[in-house]
């Protein structure tokens, strides 16, 4: 069993970044690189931490990790240095752990029990960083094999996308024995895990290590193709006997009404990474730099963080983000935020350490440009968040306005959903008022054999809630396909994670 006592005795300790001044200047991952037995120490002592409570919220569904990781079981084997049986345990209930382990906010460490003493020396296990931990040690020691199906169903299946939802269903229907054809429009495999998120969180040669995994238990690739285009809708369902829909909501939030936005300059935020990212693919050049450049994120998530740390190694001059609503409070507030709830708090990340601005409580009012039509600079104001007549909720302009210098403007405003396209109306599907694609109990939508996961279900969401709709629509094609499945099914589609309103 667990040591009861180690988080007494154990203080909580991230993994090491390298120091700003190195890491700005090049695209690797932030973090300080460990010898195999100093990382196989620390990371051993970490997972004394966790005291295999009685009832682990950590993986509870609607508290912590939507997958069910079995996070007290491979904690206990890291601490008794079973780095190939934590593997095991790992991989059996996430598909992907190196990414979900870089990428992932971990609500399993918000819901760990012990972040209910959240300070530097307690606070909740280190969840994230041991689970990236075995993932890499697994792959350094050449304990992931390909899963080869024992037997072929002759059933084809066709997923659309290949970001991590559709990656996690194509590989969970090869491993049942279907012939599994993924679909991507994009040059390259990954969807937003290739081209949304920076290379220094998540360097590309961890995702095509898995893509080569992939190939070899025999699920096939298409890339450049966009399904209702390219391949038209009769043809798929000429080919295939289920399909999957996992493209993603990649329609942006945007600003229209603004005045200015027209200018040169003013960019969506998902417009700046993928053109950075094919940079670090070795593409040419971006089109769309901040070197040397006043910049401005309008936004205070976490693709509003990426714009930070992506402006900041290619040379910012400075750069602005801008959030209009108050700032968090860096402490849960249990009358409010009571735990095991996700909670509300300020988040920092490694490139809000590596330098800019924040500011909070303001909104852009408009776009100033030169006499060649480019954005030379922004004005703001002071607002406050209130609701009008319909209880709908306003942004109130209560203070004078800010002129500040902006050579580039990147709106990281979020998404509204599903892009339209003929492959929808070519399919019959309508998207819901949440601008996403509804579906019925077993996955499926309101066109037979067409099944949905991922964001395109659930709207813009988290990479661990991505891959646990990847393998649960697996599940809901492979029981269409052969009237039942022994895949598993970590969540149901009208599931959620545990909020307080």
């Amino acid at each position: 069993m667990a040591d009861p006592q180690g988080f007494l005795h154990v203080a909580k300790q991230e993994a090491r970044k390298r120091p700003v001044d190195e890491r700005i200047h090049d695209w690797r991952e932030v973090y300080a690189a460990q010898s195999a037995a100093e990382r196989a120490h620390e990371v051993s002592e970490q997972a004394r931490r966790c005291m295999d409570c009685g009832i682990p919220f950590c993986h509870s569904g609607s508290a912590g990790c939507p997958l069910g990781n079995l996070i007290p079981e491979w904690n206990d084997l890291v601490r008794r240095g079973r780095w190939d049986a934590a593997a095991e345990r790992l991989h059996a209930t996430n598909n992907f752990p190196e990414f979900t382990g870089r990428v992932c906010p971990a609500p399993c460490e918000a819901a760990c029990v012990l972040s209910l003493a959240d300070t530097h020396t307690t606070g909740s296990v280190t969840i994230k960083r041991i689970e990236q931990a075995i993932a890499d040690v697994a792959w350094d020691m050449e304990v992931v094999p390909p899963v080869r199906a024992a037997l072929r169903t002759g059933k084809n299946v066709a997923v659309v996308g290949s970001g991590p939802a559709g990656l996690a269903a194509a590989q969970q229907l090869t491993r049942a024995g279907h012939e599994v054809t993924v679909y991507e429009r994009d040059d390259r495999l990954g969807g937003l895990l290739r081209y949304g998120i920076p290379e220094f969180k998540l360097e590309k040669a961890v995702v095509e290590r898995r893509l080569t995994q992939m190939r070899v238990e025999g699920t096939h690739f298409v890339t450049e193709v966009e399904v209702g285009v390219d391949l038209a809708v009769p043809d798929l369902h000429d080919r295939f006997d289920a399909v999957v829909l996992a493209t993603g909501a990649l329609l942006a939030r945007d600003n229209p009404g603004v005045q200015g936005r027209n200018l040169d300059g003013v960019h969506l935020a998902m417009e700046y990474l993928v053109a950075s990212n094919h940079e670090c693919e070795g593409d040419g050049a971006t089109r769309i730099s901040a070197k040397g450049k006043h910049v401005v994120i309008i936004g205070g998530g976490d693709t509003g963080a990426d714009c930070l740390g992506t402006a900041h190694r290619q040379g910012a001059l400075s750069v602005t983000q801008l959030d209009y609503h108050p700032a968090l409070p860096e402490e849960r507030d249990e009358a409010s935020m009571p735990w095991p709830a996700w909670p509300m708090v300020l988040r920092t990340s490694p490139a809000h350490a590596e330098g800019g601005v924040r500011r909070y409580e303001v909104a852009v009012q408009r776009f100033l440009g030169d006499a060649d039509g480019h954005v030379r600079s922004m004005v703001l104001a002071e607002v406050r968040l209130a609701r009008d007549e319909h209880g709908r909720r306003v942004i109130m302009p209560v203070g004078e306005e800010i002129e500040l210098p902006c050579d580039m403007a990147l709106f990281a405003i979020g998404f509204e959903g599903v892009e339209h396209g003929p492959l929808l109306d070519d399919l019959g599907l309508e998207t819901n008022r949440r601008g996403s694609l509804s579906c019925s109990s077993d996955w499926q939508t309101a066109a037979p054999g067409v099944f949905v996961c991922g964001d395109a279900h659930r709207g813009a969401s988290l990479v661990v809630w991505a891959i646990a709709e990847g393998r649960s629509a697996a599940r809901g094609a492979d029981v269409y396909l052969m009237g039942s499945s022994e895949l598993p099914s970590p969540v149901h589609p009208t599931a959620l994670p545990l909020t307080v309103l």
